[in-house]
């Protein structure tokens, strides 16, 4: 890939205004083709049932909440948090009661420790202005107790794909700037945490039918498992854990 798709992938446009959230609310999860949203869902579900025990946990920009609903009914006793008060809104219609905070990732309205697992989807590329993206997983990393888990799940800025998708849907309005690993690894570091497993993950692009969702996961699997194809997939996970003594 050229030094200039990767510099137009990372640097977000000076005069494009940041996303409406509010305003995209009622179409948001109709932006991709459903099958492709419960493909991911299931993967990140997965993820994280591997690597952290049920426990509190913060989604941190939660949106309108799928992923937040599914880990709350495998026993996570999840917080949602976004800025956005119409994304929330659309999570309470599905599910009245659901424990969720309208508030900014940079400024957590929770005591240090407060949860054993924080994590966050597709939402520093959305941060996008490096101090910002800092203070975010600084928070991340403060409001996690110790031996807990981070995870950022985000957009890869290799993957040559997302420039495209991102031009059609509703949420990015071109102020958007895809975050790099290494951002994403010094930012936890300098918060207190210790990365654990770096990644990089799915390749399911939003015009697979669903007729041939199978053999395009099949794909997916053997792209991951590949050196040097694998740098190419769709996001970033980066897994942390918050360092100190954890509790007894």
């Amino acid at each position: 890939m050229s030094r200039g798709l990767l510099d137009r992938q990372t640097t977000p446009a000076e005069a494009a205004p940041p996303t409406d959230f509010d305003a995209i609310a009622d179409r948001y999860d109709e932006s991709l083709p459903a099958h492709v949203v419960e493909h991911y869902l299931g993967r990140r579900l997965a993820f994280i049932r591997r690597h952290a025990r049920p426990g509190p946990a913060l989604d941190l920009g939660c949106g309108t909440g799928r992923l937040a609903e599914r880990l709350r009914d495998a026993g996570y006793a999840v917080t949602a948090l976004d800025p956005s008060r119409g994304m929330l809104r659309r999570l309470r219609r599905r599910h009245h009661g659901f424990p969720a905070i309208v508030a900014d990732g940079g400024r957590l309205p929770f005591p240090d420790g407060a949860f054993a697992l924080t994590y966050c989807v597709a939402v520093l590329h959305h941060v996008a202005e490096p101090g910002a993206v800092r203070r975010t997983l600084a928070e991340m990393a403060r409001v996690t107790r110790p031996g807990g888990r981070i995870l950022v799940w985000d957009h890869n800025p290799r993957n040559p794909y997302w420039p495209v998708l991102m031009r059609r849907v509703p949420q990015d309005t071109g102020g958007e700037r895809l975050i790099p690993e290494r951002e994403i690894l010094d930012g936890l570091i300098a918060g207190g945490a210790r990365p654990i497993r770096v990644a990089q993950l799915g390749l399911m692009p939003d015009f697979v039918p669903p007729a041939l969702l199978g053999a395009a996961a099949a794909l997916e699997r053997v792209i991951e498992a590949t050196p040097g194809l694998r740098r190419l997939c769709a996001h970033n996970v980066v897994l942390a854990a918050r360092t100190g003594a954890a509790p007894d």
